[in-house]
């Protein structure tokens, strides 16, 4: 058993012990030294000896405060020569709040149900899946790209539990609403291929941006599209009604900006990790009383 007397006798014997250092930065590194031991090694300790480790602990607040504001260029140079290491857990810490505030959003979600429209639209995995997640999503956003490789990995895990439904909400400008309107089309024209269209308007998006039109019809012809027949679909009064009924579907429950996804009865606003998107699921499973 180590003494705590042992402790102190280094922290009160500091200049002869390590006469060379700065006495403050000594001070400092003796009292942590004392800390570290007694509870980092499990030392047991007398009631006075507890009084007096407290003693040490705030000592020691004082003194790192003492050296920092004597010398804040220490702590500056720590955080310059370990950059990605705070990063890291500052990202981390993101992360553990985002979690947090989205367990808890998604706990009050699951206690309101939610009536969502799937009349005509398409669904990627099996039709009988028991959990259906709807995509609000959007091909000219790249936050969307992002969401949509999650997703892919989502529907392969789960592959028989769930299934995805997508419902396009476009910005209001030519090519993100060219491109929703055709990839409804597709879909009423041809469910399979629909989902090939919409492939290829993802991964494709910035040939798209660069081509326009020239893109859609070439990659249409490429499914075995026909292309007029297409177009006239894309601009139908279905198809515009389509879209107008998910925007108002989508503004009742407060979805705006993209992606966002509902997971059963549970909203998951933006991008989120692989992890995170999976407790979503899980969540809704055991909801629906699936194991």
């Amino acid at each position: 058993m180590v003494s705590l007397a042992l402790l102190r006798f280094f922290y009160d014997n500091e200049e002869n012990t390590m006469a060379s250092c700065n006495a403050r930065l000594c001070r400092v590194f003796l009292i942590a030294f004392s800390a570290l031991f007694t509870f980092g090694f499990g030392l047991t300790a007398s009631a006075a000896d507890v009084a007096a480790d407290r003693a040490y602990h705030e000592a020691l607040k004082k003194a790192v405060s003492e050296v920092l504001k004597e010398n804040p260029d220490i702590l500056l140079n720590i955080l310059k020569e370990n950059s990605e290491m705070v990063l890291e857990i500052a990202q981390q810490g993101n992360t553990l709040r985002k979690r947090k505030a989205m367990l808890a959003q998604w706990e009050q979600d699951a206690k309101s149900p939610k009536t969502i429209d799937l009349q005509g639209r398409p669904f990627r995995g099996k039709k009988t899946a028991p959990l259906t997640i709807v995509a609000y999503s959007d091909f000219t956003c790249p936050y969307c790209r992002q969401a949509e490789y999650v997703m892919q990995q989502i529907l392969k895990k789960y592959d028989g539990k769930v299934r995805m439904s997508f419902k396009p909400l476009p910005k209001d400008e030519p090519f993100s609403l060219a491109a929703a309107k055709y990839s409804i089309a597709a879909f009423r024209l041809d469910e399979a291929k629909g989902w090939e269209f919409f492939d290829a308007l993802f991964k494709n998006i910035e040939q798209y941006e660069r081509e326009g039109d020239d893109f859609l019809k070439n990659t249409a012809v490429a499914l075995g599209y026909d292309f007029k027949k297409l177009k006239s679909e894309a601009g139908s009064a279905q198809v515009q009604e389509m879209l107008d009924t998910d925007r108002k579907e989508a503004d009742r429950y407060g979805i705006s900006g993209t992606p966002h996804f509902l997971v059963g009865n549970l909203l998951v606003r933006g991008v989120v990790s692989k992890d995170l998107f999976e407790e979503a699921v899980d969540m809704a499973l055991r909801q629906a009383g699936v194991k």
